[in-house]
């Protein structure tokens, strides 16, 4: 008997070495797995294959006939003894391909010739090779319609339908040993059971569980693959929606202290400070918040906006209702420089209402406290005094406040900041210290298409912040192309030089703190141009310590330079910048440590050195912290990314438009769902196996509402068993992990 969950081995043939590496290197282990194993795509086999531009080591899967076939007697030279050659001619629609095979004896030649006969037609696989002004397909391995040998994959291909799939591979297996072991593993099983319930399947046209695998694997036309594919994609949509549907009933189930705002002291004090007017979508995102915190049950929100959309004064509104409330909240930040950023920006929008016990604070004042790791045990101590008490209501940290002997005396909210630098662990080590589940506000500036957060933050409800406040200028970004235009560098310089005389700052930032440790590729060599001038090298990356002497003594002499990078310490990090914010310094050479929280209003200048080593996100990100200040801001990506490249094309995306949210769609279509959400956040580089966020979106909606659906029937899923298991396997995998702490 024969199941999804047999043994491989069961209907792989006898060959040993194609066995292990099916299993070892594809990874297939099971039936299930091999049936699941799904073809890239479709050669058709009524014709031959169209081929267009071809490239020198290119591989190539197609359909062909035989145009010329004859068999040539040479001398090896190696043995001195006579040898054949059968040298053929494939045609295509498109180029011929000359193919030889070599033989020791006259009778293999001529048995080849007979099998590789003018007119015969086959699927044909191989590296594409020029020799002598001719393209030659080298070493091809083929499966020829109308026989059945050893060599040709023991199968006549003229039995099959119009379509033949080409499967995912490893080296040694070739798509016929997968598609002859799916054939036979199709007929001999015995069960297949559905894990789409009927009433699912109908109403949203969905196919069953046997005819999308028949269609999938042996399709008659591409209209079978495309309704075999939804079925595929809709049901690996439902499974993660009801595992994270499930997770949000679960939470509405856990008790937590509703946080009304008492009498609303503190935050009304606040509000009636304020110099400006709250956006409408402050506004509304404020209410949403409020209406969470005052639930006995915890709220679970992201928060996501554009860079400078006022999402830190939303959730510091949300943390002074925790105060009102009696609460204590804390916000954690990824760096030292975000968290001080935060402390000093927050403490200077309180003013007197952050001041509460100490002489000048306001009645209605509260405590801010900043615990970083770089603090002495001295330094610590008061922080933590007050933080255990509970006289410290906001409490700003990195990841010092995870530690153990970190107590609060009631933590009633969290807002995690950034919350794409954190791994799962570190974020449900803070909510841990809560003595009953605490409301959670994640943020994050790098903006997430609606299709990922349903996906992969689906256990938390979204709220968007898409309006800049008033006094948000512009922000011009041009490419500098240094590939075609290595001129353009020093106009570069002159720019920040005219922005500082107007009486602005500049930031300049390289992807790499110094440049003793070559990239690789890097030699020694230096390149000179035709004015004799010394060119970088090509691989070579600009590097903080040298690019910010190199501009102090060069373009930018006689201005204040100076840099801020990691591997500072941290006090001569906050020293540099306070003296930026206070206008000290010009121009601040800068690793990517500014790329958020900060907020230097007179800076109006940036100019991004190797700008193609960052990503889309990072790009929007970094350029956000200037023409803050109601002045327009000037962002430069200057780099030596060649025409037509991904990189270049990266950085013509991200000057044609400031949406940061059709960036995100830019960032995703071009490194996939697990390079932009990061290992240490996601699972789902692997186990999205047929879905995509962005394709997908229609499906992934559906797949919610099903889901839905489904639960409000029957929470337990007792009626679809099938069903039932496929998620309680998700929710048992490593990749669940993320859903349930995020």
């Amino acid at each position: 008997m024969i199941s999804l969950d047999s043994p491989i081995e069961t209907v792989l043939g006898d060959k040993k070495a194609k066995r292990d590496k099916i299993v070892d290197k594809l990874g297939l282990r099971t039936v299930g797995d091999l049936l699941a194993h799904h073809p890239r795509r479709y050669v058709k086999t009524g014709e031959l294959t169209r081929v267009d531009d071809l490239e020198e080591g290119q591989m190539l899967t197609l359909v062909g006939e035989i145009v010329s076939s004859r068999v040539n007697q040479y001398r090896d030279r190696r043995t001195g003894r006579t040898a054949y050659r059968l040298d053929t001619v494939l045609k295509t629609d498109g180029p011929s391909l000359r193919m030889s095979f070599f033989a020791k004896s006259q009778h293999v030649s001529e048995w080849n010739a007979s099998r590789l006969r003018v007119g015969r037609r086959g699927i044909f696989l191989g590296k594409v090779g020029s020799f002598r002004g001719e393209w030659q397909l080298t070493n091809p391995q083929m499966a020829l319609f109308g026989t059945a040998d050893e060599d040709a994959a023991k199968m006549s291909l003229d039995t099959m339908g119009e379509y033949y799939p080409i499967y995912p591979l490893t080296q040694g297996v070739d798509s016929w040993d997968l598609q002859r072991a799916i054939t036979f593993a199709r007929t001999v099983l015995d069960d297949l059971p559905d894990l789409l319930p009927e009433g699912v399947r109908r109403d949203y046209g969905l196919v069953d569980a046997r005819t999308a695998l028949d269609w999938i694997h042996a399709p008659a036309d591409l209209g079978q693959v495309s309704r075999a594919q939804r079925r595929y994609r809709f049901e690996e949509a439902l499974v993660t929606q009801l595992v994270l549907a499930r997770r949000r009933r679960e939470l509405r189930t856990q008790g937590a202290q509703a946080r009304t705002g008492g009498d609303g002291r503190l935050l009304a004090a606040f509000d009636a400070r304020l110099p400006f007017e709250l956006t409408q979508g402050q506004r509304e995102v404020g209410a949403q918040v409020e209406h969470d915190l005052a639930q006995p049950h915890p709220m679970n929100r992201l928060l996501q906006g554009e860079v400078g959309s006022g999402k830190t004064l939303v959730a510091l509104r949300a943390m002074l209702r925790t105060v009102d409330s009696g609460g204590q909240a804390a916000l954690l930040a990824p760096t030292e420089v975000l968290a001080q950023q935060h402390h000093r920006s927050i403490t200077a929008m309180l003013g007197d209402l952050a001041a509460g016990g100490m002489l000048g604070g306001a009645e209605e004042a509260t405590e801010v406290v900043l615990l970083t790791g770089s603090m002495t045990r001295a330094q610590r101590t008061e922080p933590l005094l007050r933080i255990a008490s509970g006289e410290a209501g906001i409490v700003i940290g990195t990841h010092a406040l995870l530690e153990e002997n970190v107590s609060f005396a009631d933590l009633g909210f969290v807002v995690v900041d950034e919350q794409h630098r954190f791994g799962v662990e570190q974020r449900a080590a803070l909510t841990d210290k809560a003595g009953s589940p605490p409301h959670v506000l994640v943020m994050t500036a790098t903006p997430i298409p609606r299709t990922v957060a349903m996906t992969v933050f689906g256990d938390l409800e979204t709220s968007t912040l898409t309006e800049l406040p008033a006094g948000r200028a512009p922000i011009q970004t041009s490419l500098v192309p240094l590939a075609e235009r290595p001129q353009w560098i020093g106009r570069v310089w002159e720019r920040v030089r005219e922005e500082v005389a107007k009486g602005h700052q500049a930031y300049v930032v390289c992807p790499r703190i110094t440049g003793d440790e070559p990239e690789q590729g890097e030699t020694d060599q230096l390149d000179v141009d035709e004015e004799g001038q010394v060119v970088a090298p090509a691989g070579s990356l600009s590097a903080v310590e040298e690019v910010a002497a190199e501009l102090a003594e060069g373009p930018l002499s006689g201005l204040r330079v100076r840099m801020l990078h990691g591997k500072l310490p941290p006090d001569e990090k906050d020293r540099t910048m306070r003296a930026f914010a206070a206008g000290e310094i010009d121009v601040l050479v800068a690793t990517t440590v500014i790329e958020v929280g900060v907020d230097v209003a007179n800076a109006t200048a940036m100019v991004l050195l190797d700008a193609d080593r960052f990503g889309v996100s990072q790009l929007h990100q970094l350029r956000g912290r200037v023409g803050r200040g109601g002045l327009p801001g000037l962002c430069l990506l200057v780099s030596r990314a060649e025409p037509g490249t991904d990189a270049r094309d990266r950085l013509e995306a991200v000057a044609s438009t400031t949406d940061g949210f059709e960036l995100s769609r830019v960032d995703l279509e071009q490194r996939r769902e697990g390079d932009v959400l990061g290992k240490s956040q996601s699972g789902f580089r692997s186990s999205l196996q047929t879905l995509r966020v962005l394709r997908d979106e229609k499906t992934i909606v559906e797949a919610r509402s099903a889901a839905d659906a489904l639960l409000e029937a029957d929470p337990g899923l007792g009626s679809s068993p099938g069903l039932a298991a496929a998620v309680a396997e998700m929710e048992q995998s490593r990749h669940s992990d993320f859903m349930e702490k995020s």
